[in-house]
């Protein structure tokens, strides 16, 4: 079974910056489209940041658009999520997810088959 792990997350102050970082066990995330979601406490799992899988398009909430930044390195089979400009809205547990739609995208949580652990991230104010 792929395993996700995530890390990277911690406590910033409003303005800083983070990179979470999400690596498998496998050789390769396998297919279907991958990336990052969101939960605050109170609050349901939300989309963050996605790229599909068959043409390498990135999607982003438009509460994050401009502030963060997905990339993936393939040749260590790692997913990136650089944060900067965090707001403490920002604050939530995030979560690395993969096995998504192999066309396309979707922004609903319980499309993707595969999920790390989570790393909390806190932005102070």
């Amino acid at each position: 079974q792929v395993q996700l792990v995530e890390s990277g997350g911690g406590l910033v102050q409003a303005g800083g910056s983070l990179r979470l970082s999400c690596t498998t066990s496998t050789r390769t995330f396998s297919t279907g489209a991958r990336g990052w979601f969101r939960q605050a406490p109170g609050k349901e799992r939300e989309f963050v940041a996605v790229v599909s899988w068959s043409d390498g398009t990135l999607y982003y909430a438009d509460s994050v658009k401009g502030r963060f930044t997905l990339s993936r390195d393939n040749a260590k089979n790692t997913l990136y999520l650089q944060m900067n400009s965090l707001k403490p809205e920002d604050t939530a547990v995030y979560y690395c997810a993969a096995g998504g739609p192999t066309y396309g995208i979707t922004t609903t949580p319980n499309l993707y088959a595969r999920w790390g652990q989570g790393t909390q991230v806190t932005v102070s104010s």
